[in-house]
């Protein structure tokens, strides 16, 4: 091994032998998140639905506000603010037709701000390829119409700003001599763009090898990372902001690939948005998610760059759906949704808002990570938290979270439960099944709600007419089941039969109808709390998990 590998493997595994505060954002961007899963999980029992039947209409009230609201901001220092700001106003302002002579003037002053691949110590001028997505979209969407992307403007782009083409195709992150494999989201908005850059050659008369995306092996290449999220899922699962950048690649590829790179790429969408789907009600959404945790401690149940995707989506459809309460940000990624074409299937639409007759669904994420897991029914979602898995997995555990069909937009208005202590690096907060869940601590009570019905430590609270919420509360013991029941009184009596024991709910509980549940709040890490189920021993091994599989 050469000298400087030597130099630079010892600067790794420094880094990597220091607390987590200690080596941000090398260890958020390189030795946590820059991973992939080797080991292939076992097909579920739940298809991702793909069917499309809606006609969508060309604009909505929100996309010709996200487009004015973009179009009018300044085009500002492209050294500061080119990462996001600059190429998202270039867009806003080309699609809109806005100030073109402007527009077209300044973007052929800008020279490359950067290098792609993370930014970290050795890489200072790293995170190029966040400008380069949102300019390959400007290629491909005005390339051919020289009244908006003028000709030498266009030219400029291509040769000066798009700096990567051919069949170099790189998976490891920069100046980690291959040691490191880059993060998914870089790969994709790095890779995908030098596919776009050599198909546009290619397509306007370019005979070079280079820009042949099959011979030279790119495209090959390219499939193999677009086909992991609807087989793994992606391993920056759920991640803020992260989750957005590699949803805009794969926008870019599902719109201006070859036929083979745009199904893959939907597919990898339809997978992220059905997951998505599955876990939110109503644009809600709090599950556990892998970088960063500078997240983890938001109360904000509507935050999310998936869910600005999401409500930008939905806003095209007739006002049938309004969710109850909208998100709080725009941030840089509804102009991506307004301007590409790829729009959900029906059964995902239906899902945001409507949880039919209810499911009980498990996703996997593999080995040495967190599975998500979702009961909901008419009217409500029950969200698992997760568990976190080590300092390195930078996986955030979250409170286990009851939506209802209500306003609530932040932790404190909803059910939740969770624990031991404050410290999600505590928690296995993987306790839910079908209409049930179980923490290690106390069930948090929202201010608005008050009990129908109590005896002891257990509370009966109304969710909807006829549907109830039992909660059974202790410092070190939260239980919360949804039923269906003609009172509270009557719900109450029925669940004091069955449990009779107080001291026995730290093991199991039993419900109204003679099924038993037994459990583990203080599971170990590496498994579901849940162990049997009316006497059938359940799979704890969630390492193992199918992507999506359970009842539905």
């Amino acid at each position: 091994m050469s000298l400087r590998r030597l130099i630079l493997s010892a600067v790794l595994l420094g880094f990597a032998a220091a607390p987590v505060t200690a080596w941000s954002p090398l260890g958020t961007n390189l030795l946590g998140a820059a991973q992939s899963s080797s080991q292939r999980l076992p097909p579920g029992n739940i298809a991702v639905p793909t069917a499309r039947t809606l006609a969508w209409p060309p604009a909505s009230a929100l996309s010709q506000e996200v487009l004015q609201l973009w179009a009018a901001k300044p085009l500002a220092d492209w050294a500061t603010k080119g990462k996001d700001d600059v190429p998202r106003v270039l867009l806003a302002r080309f699609l809109t037709r806005d100030r073109l002579l402007e527009t077209n003037a300044f973007l052929q002053t800008l020279s490359p701000r950067g290098v792609v691949g993370s930014k970290w110590a050795l890489n200072p001028g790293g995170d190029y390829d966040f400008s380069l997505t949102v300019l390959t979209t400007i290629l491909w969407l005005h390339g051919n119409d020289a009244a908006v992307l003028y000709p030498a403007a266009r030219d400029h782009l291509l040769k000066v700003l798009l700096t990567q083409e051919g069949g170099n195709f790189v998976t490891t992150a920069p100046r980690t001599l291959g040691l490191v494999r880059e993060t998914e989201n870089h790969i994709l908005m790095t890779e995908g763009s030098r596919y776009l850059k050599n198909r546009w050659l290619q397509t306007h008369g370019s005979t070079s090898p280079r820009h042949d995306n099959l011979a030279n092996g790119l495209e090959g290449k390219l499939l193999d990372v677009l086909t992991e999220p609807a087989v793994n899922g992606l391993y920056e699962f759920n991640s803020q902001p992260y989750i957005a950048y590699t949803i805009t690649a794969l926008l870019n590829l599902e719109a201006f690939g070859s036929e083979a790179v745009r199904a893959a790429a939907r597919t990898a969408l339809d997978t992220l948005n059905f997951a998505y789907a599955l876990g939110s009600y109503r644009l809600r959404h709090f599950p556990p998610f892998r970088r960063n945790y500078g997240y983890a401690a938001s109360p904000s149940l509507t935050f999310g760059y998936q869910t600005v995707f999401m409500h930008t989506w939905l806003s095209y459809l007739p006002a049938k759906f309004e969710p109850p309460v909208v998100p709080g940000h725009t941030g840089n990624h509804a102009i991506i949704a307004v301007a590409l074409p790829y729009r959900p299937s029906d059964r995902v639409l239906q899902l945001l808002h409507d949880k039919g007759p209810g499911y009980f669904v498990r996703l996997g994420h593999g080995p040495r990570s967190s599975p998500e897991l979702y009961t909901a029914g008419p009217g409500y979602l029950l969200s698992a938290g997760g568990v976190h898995r080590g300092e390195r997995s930078l996986i955030a555990a979250r409170p286990i979270t009851l939506f209802l069909d209500d306003s609530a937009a932040t932790l404190p208005e909803v059910f939740h439960l969770g624990g031991p202590g404050a410290d999600f690096r505590r928690w296995n907060n993987t306790g839910v099944y079908e209409n049930f869940a179980c923490a290690a601590g106390p069930v948090h009570v929202p201010a608005r709600f008050s009990a129908r019905a109590s005896v002891g430590g257990w509370q009966i609270f109304a969710a909807a007419p006829g549907r109830w919420i039992a909660v059974y509360s202790t410092p070190s013991l939260g239980l919360l089941a949804l039923f269906a029941h003609d009172s509270a009184e009557d719900l109450l009596a029925s669940l004091l039969r069955a449990n009779p024991a107080p001291n026995e709910l730290v093991r199991g509980f039993v419900f109204p109808d003679g099924r038993r549940l037994a459990y583990d709040p203080n599971a170990p890490a590496d498994s579901w709390v849940m162990q049997s189920f009316d006497g059938k021993t359940l799979d704890r091994d969630f390492d193992r998990w199918p992507l999506i599989s359970g009842r539905f």
